[in-house]
């Protein structure tokens, strides 16, 4: 089932179950994946799905971050609560060492030795991560094995 399809079927059981919160984020993420189908002109293959919700991630992630650092409690736990929405419609995330045993092999295929290299390493290691793996734990974890 396509994304749009399933934010639909979620938007009306939330309805049901008078379930504002979970209710606003999913209108909120079929809204967003509306607009770049309606951007791009087309359907939305998985890959263009999946950029979408990893942009929405992304704003509500900065977005807990900031509330932190100002001691915004109360916001931050609203912004936790779309983020456990959000990740519902996620691929499972890699873990750390499932992050560093792809690096290693994408530093071995690429044939990097210096840091010099990094570019090229990130060329060919994000679209395997995309989505899977935190972008700042990929690019700590190249630069820690590149010397």
């Amino acid at each position: 089932m396509a994304l749009l399809e399933t934010l639909t079927a979620d938007m009306k059981t939330a309805m049901r179950a008078k379930d504002k919160e979970t209710l606003s984020v999913v209108r909120m993420l079929k809204a967003a994946v509306s607009n770049e189908q309606i951007k791009l002109g087309h359907d939305l293959t998985a890959d263009e799905e999946l950029a979408v919700l990893s942009r929405e991630m992304k704003q509500r992630v900065e977005e807990l971050e900031s509330y932190k650092a100002g001691e915004r409690t109360e916001l931050a736990l609203e912004v936790e609560k779309q983020i456990a929405v959000v990740k519902q419609y996620m691929p499972a995330q890699m873990s750390e060492a499932e992050v560093i045993a792809t690096v290693k092999e994408t530093i071995e295929q690429v044939g990097a030795t210096t840091k010099a290299d990094l570019g090229k390493v990130m060329g060919a290691l994000m679209p395997k991560v995309k989505g899977k793996a935190d972008g700042k734990l990929v690019n700590a974890t190249v630069q820690s094995l590149l010397k």
